[in-house]
């Protein structure tokens, strides 16, 4: 039996040090023994079989690291953060596998997975439902869940039930709130109420109808201004992150810069404190037009697709089962 490769290299400097200790301790007893039966030959006591069976335990005792608020803010500065969406539990473990930082459950789901035009329809039992999924897949990565549309602007008393559901009910580790400076106040008093809050600036999806669609922000002198003042009256709140949609590429980065927290960008340029994409669209999995900033990293719906057709002409000719 073999150590995870996934281990971190303290978890397999500790298990090395387990390993000599306890096999010095095993040659000591085979040679004790040895002097009281000196039929037994002590070689039979085969230190490599005690060795893995350490490793094992080493193994079931280790837990390896899980992400938390800390742990990304302590990245800034250090590494990209890596993050993505996520929605049921089979993509949150490939995700989590892979090694990504954060994920993230959006209202996106809406229009990824539901079939919503917008994210706007997308309703708090929703946010539950798949909240709760991740939150069964066990990840290492920090889950995150995002408060639906317009609950933000509702009573206080409403917003802090709808986070406190997230976290209790349904698994998440902290919320997404699309929010400018004048949520800061309620967002203040959510991290006074123990619930990790990462905001998010720039384009906000939920505001599509208002907006009359998607678009670049920061890139008139106002809006710069405005995007600067919201992104540190949020830290000032005590968000953890924020998430910058759309925003001018150099504007996201004098902001990352003046932030202590990280900035994690979504089609705002390479100069944010990470990245973060839908998942289906970095996949290829979605049978819709994906935003222009994406990269599409393989195109697993025509995989999907071939895959399908193979499996129709197979039935209909009676090919499968065989």
């Amino acid at each position: 039996i073999k150590l995870k490769s996934a281990l971190k290299p303290r978890f397999q400097s500790e298990k090395t040090k387990i390993t000599r200790q306890n096999e010095q301790k095993i040659q000591a007893d085979s040679r004790t023994v040895s002097k009281s039966h000196p039929s037994y030959n002590h070689t039979f006591y085969n230190t490599r079989i005690v060795t893995s069976l350490i490793s094992v335990q080493v193994l079931q005792k280790i837990d390896l690291v899980k992400k938390n608020i800390a742990t990304l803010r302590s990245l800034k500065g250090t590494r990209p953060i890596v993050a993505v969406t996520a929605y049921d539990t089979v993509m949150a473990r490939l995700a989590d596998a892979a090694g990504v930082d954060l994920i993230l459950v959006g209202d996106s789901v809406g229009t990824v997975q539901l079939g919503f035009e917008t994210t706007v329809p997308v309703r708090m039992e929703m946010m539950l439902h798949h909240t709760a999924a991740v939150a069964r897949a066990q990840v290492e990565a920090l889950v995150v869940a995002d408060i639906p549309f317009a609950l933000a602007h509702d009573s206080f008393s409403r917003l802090l039930n709808a986070g406190r559901e997230l976290m209790q009910t349904a698994g998440a580790e902290a919320i997404k709130i699309e929010a400018g400076a004048k949520l800061a106040p309620k967002i203040e008093r959510l991290t006074q109420a123990g619930i990790p809050v990462m905001g998010h600036i720039g384009l906000l999806p939920q505001n599509y109808h208002q907006l009359g669609g998607y678009r670049k922000f920061g890139l008139s002198e106002a809006e710069k201004l405005q995007l600067q003042a919201d992104a540190e009256a949020l830290q000032a709140a005590g968000c953890f992150a924020l998430v910058c949609e759309m925003i001018d590429a150099s504007l996201a980065g004098s902001i990352a810069k003046s932030l202590q927290i990280p900035l994690i960008g979504i089609g705002s340029g390479p100069r944010c404190d990470g990245q973060i994409l839908v998942s289906n669209d970095l996949l290829g999995l979605t049978t819709q037009k994906v935003p222009p900033f994406v990269k599409k990293y393989t195109n697993l719906a025509d995989q999907a697709t071939k895959a399908l057709k193979a499996y129709v002409n197979e039935v209909h000719e009676q090919k499968f089962p065989s």
